[in-house]
């Protein structure tokens, strides 16, 4: 009979593509999620993974398993659900892994919500960005991530994961004061193409928004200044070092002295901002509650 926590394994190594990633996401040496697929290969009878100098690949026989994986796991997220469920499930704690301004938008007024609806469950909240907080979510480090749409994101109908969706936000341009286009209501991005540019690393979600809407506009930006928060990318602004775009949510609050913030003409760049639980875990007594939460909170953002 084949174990579940070794289809885990699996799915672990098939998403992180070498054994020490894996390893590491699951607390587990590598020497130890090696055993397990061994051990996994003798209970099916089949090589289920190849070994190279680049990492490691599925084999055809593994790619099968793989996609029984998703189902087999998403039942037991629904198994453990409803068992919590007959059993009350009114108390307990939840993780939650959010980008910072997700953390306060929807995160911080949903923990206040729960504090008075469901007094018995305790949320964790943990700083991530989204490329970082779904691989979390299906490594059972978090129970819920709160991420931005991004290419080579699972998509929404991703077997491994429930989506649901919150909300939707613009990027503003901002440029310095004096900016030969701080005068005009709305920003054209073409005219911005010469521009020394300020934003967010390789890899943060809101790199490829800002990258995306470039390269619609007919130019790739010359990303001379980079920064994930999104404070420092307004400072270096206001210090004349170049342009960005920023989400709407972003600059509320922040200090603004030193630069013009204005929409931009035509289409914005648009941030979408979900939540992702381990698919069959929606339903679950303690999740639930903290997904209709982050929902009501991003209605009233």
């Amino acid at each position: 009979m084949i174990e579940a926590r070794r289809l885990h394994i699996l799915r672990a190594v098939a998403d992180h593509r070498t054994v020490t990633a894996a390893a590491a996401a699951l607390y587990l040496t590598p020497s130890a999620v090696s055993q397990q697929l061994t051990a996994l290969e003798q209970e099916t009878g089949h090589r289920l993974v190849e070994r190279s100098a680049k990492g490691v690949r599925l084999t055809p026989a593994g790619e099968i398993l793989l996609s029984h994986t998703n189902a087999v796991l998403a039942q037991l997220e629904r198994a453990e659900a409803e068992l919590a469920a007959y059993g009350s499930g009114e108390a307990g704690t939840v993780t939650v892994a959010a980008f910072a301004t997700g953390i306060a938008q929807v995160v911080a007024p949903a923990v206040a919500r729960l504090a008075d609806s469901a007094p018995g469950i305790r949320i964790r909240v943990q700083d991530a960005e989204g490329d970082a907080s779904l691989p979390m979510v299906l490594d059972r480090q978090v129970d819920v991530a709160v991420a931005v749409e991004y290419r080579g994101a699972p998509p929404a109908d991703d077997p491994r994961l429930t989506h649901v969706p919150l909300y939707a936000e613009p990027f503003d341009a901002v440029v310095p004061v004096g900016h030969r286009l701080a005068d005009l209501a709305e920003v054209p991005l073409a005219e911005l193409a010469k521009d020394p540019w300020i934003g967010p690393y390789p890899g943060n979600p809101c790199h490829d928004v800002v990258v995306l809407a470039c390269e619609s506009a007919g130019f790739q930006p010359r990303l001379e200044h980079s920064s994930d928060d999104f404070r420092a990318v307004v400072a270096l602004a206001s210090a004349g070092a170049g342009v960005a775009l920023v989400p709407r949510s972003a600059l509320n609050g922040m200090d603004l002295t030193g630069v013009i913030v204005r929409p931009v003409d035509g289409v914005a760049p648009t941030r979408r901002v979900f939540a992702a639980v381990r698919r069959g875990a929606e339903g679950h007594p303690l999740i639930r509650p903290v997904l209709d939460a982050l929902g009501r909170a991003a209605q009233q953002a």
